[in-house]
C-alpha cells in the first residue's frame, strides 16, 4: 500500500545483506562521536551568532541583559538536549520529535507533527539558511550595494542541490562535509573571540558600564529576545532524528550533548562580548550585519575574511539541517503517515534519497515563491511548541513507566525546567503582542485533519498512487528498509 503503518512482526535487529538477496534494507551506522558533536555544533552555529545579537540587544535594552539572555538560551538548550537525550536511551529510534510523540501519544499528534514539519517547518528553515549562505557568497561580488534577488535565489538553489547530491551519495560524504565545516566555522568564531579579548585586554569595556541601565521588562519583549537567542541555538536536537545512525547511541548520544552544547554557548558568550568591546551598544544596534562591521572595525583589508566565513558557516549550518530534515520525512512515511515512496533507501548508496530529494523540491519551490518569510519569523513559536509536547511525553514516562529501561537518566527537574520555558515561549508573544500570522499558522496546522482522517485513520489508499510509487522506485533505484531500534 502507499500509505502503510509499521507491521509488528518486522525484527529490529535483522542485518542487511544484498548479496544474499534480502529485499530489506536499512541505513548504515556510520556516525560517530565527533561526527555526532559535528552534527550538534555544525547546525547551531549558522548565520544567527552572526546575525541575531543586535536584535537581542534591542529587545532587552542593554548589553548585561543581552549577555544574560544568551547565557539562558544556551541553558535552556543544555536542559532541552538532555531530556531528549533519555528519550533517545529509552525509545532508540529515528526520528526526533516525530517518534517521540508517536510512541508515547500515538498516531494523531504524530501525524500533525510530521504534516506541519515536513511539508513547512523544515523546509523553511532549510531555505531560510541556504538564501542567508547566498547573501554573503556572492556580496564580496557586489561591493558597496546589495545584491540582486536573482542572483542570491540562484545561488541559494544551487546550494541545495549540491546538498542534495552530497547526502544522497553517501552518509560519510555528508558527515564529512560536516566536520570540515564545523572545523571551519569554530576556526572564525575563535578569531573573532581573540580579537575581542585582545580589545578588552586594550581597557574597551565602555559598552559594559552600567549594563544593566534601560534594562526591558516586558514579558513579550523577553520572549521576542529568546526568540532570536535560540533561532542560534537551533539544531540541538538534531543528533535524536539519526539515533539508529549512531554509533552506540545510548554512549554516544549524551556525549555528544555534553561536549558540543557547552562549547557553542561559551562561544556565543564570548563573540557577543567581542562585538560589544568592539563597538559601543548604539553602534551595535545600527550595524545591519553585525559580524562584517566587527571585521571592518578590527581585522580592516582582512574583513573579507569575515564574509568568507559566514559563508562556511552558513553552508555547514544547512547540510546539517538537510541531513537531519531528510530523516524526518523518511522515518514519518516508514511509520504510515506519509507515501510510502519516501520510506525507501537507496539500493546502493543506503541513503534515504526519495525523501532527501523531497525536502529539496519543497525548499527549492519555498526560494523561488519567497514567500515564506513570516513563517521563519515564527519558527520558534512551532518549535517550542512541538518540543514542549515532547518533553511533557518524557514526564509522562518517568512518573507512569519508571522501570522502562535506560541507559541514562536526567533529574526530573530539568524537563519540568525546560516543560515552563517551553508554555512561556509560546503563549508570551501571543498574550503580549496578538499577531495574525500566529493564527494563519495554528489553523495549517489543524488542516493536516483533513488528510489525516482518510488516508491514514481510514487506509484510504488511492490506486493510482501506487503506480506512481511502482515507477518512482525504479527510476529512483531504492527500495523498503526495516527499523534498526537497537
Amino acid at each position: 500500500s502507499t500509505m502503510r503503518g509499521r507491521k509488528a512482526a518486522d525484527p529490529p535487529h535483522s542485518s542487511t545483506d544484498l548479496s544474499e538477496g534480502k529485499e530489506k534494507l536499512r541505513l548504515k551506522q556510520e556516525v560517530g562521536l565527533i561526527s555526532g558533536v559535528s552534527l550538534i555544533a555544525g547546525t547551531m552555529i549558522g548565520s544567527g551568532i552572526f546575525m541575531s545579537p543586535e536584535w537581542v540587544l534591542h529587545h532587552m535594552g542593554n548589553p548585561a541583559s543581552s549577555l544574560l539572555i544568551w547565557a539562558a538560551c544556551g541553558l535552556l538548550a543544555m536542559f532541552g538536549a538532555l531530556s531528549y537525550a533519555e528519550l533517545g536511551t529509552i525509545i532508540k529510534e529515528s526520528g526526533g520529535e516525530y517518534i517521540y510523540i508517536l510512541r508515547i501519544f500515538g498516531s494523531f499528534p504524530a501525524f500533525i507533527f510530521a504534516y506541519t514539519s515536513v511539508i513547512l517547518v523544515r523546509p523553511a528553515g532549510l531555505a531560510a539558511v541556504c538564501l542567508s549562505f547566498a547573501e554573503y557568497a556572492i556580496a564580496p561580488f557586489y561591493p558597496g550595494c546589495s545584491s540582486p534577488q536573482v542572483a542570491v535565489k540562484c545561488t541559494a538553489a544551487a546550494c541545495i542541490l549540491i546538498l542534495t547530491i552530497i547526502n544522497c551519495l553517501n552518509v560519510r560524504l555528508a558527515t564529512s562535509v560536516m566536520n570540515i565545516f564545523t572545523a571551519a566555522k569554530l576556526l572564525a568564531l575563535l578569531v573573532i573571540v581573540v580579537g575581542g579579548l585582545v580589545l578588552l585586554a586594550k581597557g574597551q569595556t565602555q559598552s559594559f558600564q552600567n549594563g544593566f541601565q534601560g534594562t526591558t521588562a516586558g514579558i513579550g519583549a523577553v520572549g521576542v529576545a529568546f526568540y532570536q537567542g535560540l533561532w542560534s541555538y537551533d539544531g540541538w536536537n538534531n543528533l535524536n532524528y539519526v539515533t539508529e545512525e549512531l554509533k552506540k547511541p545510548e554512549v554516544t548520544l549524551p556525549r555528544a550533548l555534553m561536549i558540543a552544547i557547552p562549547l557553542v554557548t561559551c562561544l556565543y558568550l564570548l563573540v557577543n562580548m567581542s562585538y560589544l568591546a568592539a563597538m559601543t551598544p548604539s553602534e551595535l544596534l545600527s550595524s545591519g550585519a553585525v559580524a562584517v562591521t566587527w571585521g571592518d572595525r578590527v581585522l580592516g583589508s582582512w574583513a573579507w575574511l569575515i564574509s568568507l566565513s559566514v559563508a562556511l558557516s552558513t553552508f555547514g549550518s544547512s547540510n546539517g539541517t538537510f541531513f537531519s530534515g531528510g530523516r524526518v520525512c523518511y522515518i514519518a512515511a516508514r511509520e504510515g503517515h506519509m507515501p510510502d515512496i519516501l520510506s525507501m533507501a537507496h539500493v546502493r548508496c543506503l541513503t534515504p534519497s526519495p525523501a532527501l530529494l523531497f525536502t529539496s523540491a519543497m525548499s527549492l519551490i519555498m526560494i523561488i515563491s519567497g514567500s515564506f518569510t513570516s513563517i521563519v519569523n515564527f519558527f520558534s513559536f512551532m518549535a517550542w511548541l512541538f518540543y514542549g509536547i515532547t518533553i511533557s511525553g518524557l514526564l509522562y514516562l518517568k512518573i507512569k513507566k519508571p522501570e522502562l529501561p535506560r541507559s541514562y537518566k536526567v533529574p526530573i527537574i530539568i524537563p519540568i525546567i525546560v516543560l515552563m520555558a517551553a508554555v512561556y515561549l509560546v503563549l508570551a508573544p501571543i498574550i503580549d503582542q496578538p499577531q495574525i500570522e500566529i493564527l494563519y499558522i495554528i489553523l495549517f496546522i489543524f488542516s493536516g485533519i483533513i488528510f489525516y482522517i482518510p488516508l491514514v485513520r481510514f487506509k484510504y489508499h488511492p490506486r493510482f498512487l501506487q503506480r506512481v510509487t511502482l515507477h518512482l522506485q525504479l527510476l529512483l533505484e531504492v527500495a523498503p528498509t526495516i527499523r534498526d531500534a537497537n
